[in-house]
């Protein structure tokens, strides 16, 4: 009985503090957002979700503008199987700015075959026209045990 009013209250909690916070909600919905258009290589949602000003940083030491980036995908030089969190942490550092810091495992295939890699990251987001957009990415390969 003790375990099910327990929770019941880490259930109503957690619900309310989802409701108590809509930027968070927001910033989470344009970050599932950006990875499924990013999966499906999909024009209209990248050019929605990803802001003009993108800076895309892989982990290989490669950088991509906005352009560069779309291309790769629409193209499919690089083409990203999957994207899965194991660590996703938000912060709100300033008005109109996000950071996204985790953890991922990513599966892409490129010329040389499929890369399997898991990732340690830094995403920053802006608001901008009163809505998230991808703004940089930053990370690096967590090295196996």
């Amino acid at each position: 009985m003790i375990l099910r009013v327990l929770s019941l209250v880490f259930f109503s909690l957690a619900a309310l503090r989802a409701a108590e916070d809509p930027k968070l909600a927001a910033l989470r919905s344009a970050d599932d957002a950006r990875v499924s258009a990013i999966v499906a290589a999909d024009p209209a949602r990248l050019s929605e979700v990803l802001s003009d000003d993108l800076r895309y940083a892989h982990s290989t030491g490669a950088v991509d503008t906005k352009a560069t980036f779309v291309e790769a995908l629409l193209s499919g030089r690089t083409k990203y199987d999957a994207i899965q969190y194991t660590e996703r942490n938000f912060s709100f550092p300033a008005p109109g700015i996000a950071l996204v810091s985790g953890r991922a495992n990513v599966k892409v295939t490129v010329a040389a075959g499929q890369i399997n890699t898991a990732l340690s990251f830094l995403a920053v987001w802006r608001e901008e026209g009163g809505r998230w957009r991808f703004l940089a990415w930053q990370s690096c390969k967590i090295p196996t045990p």
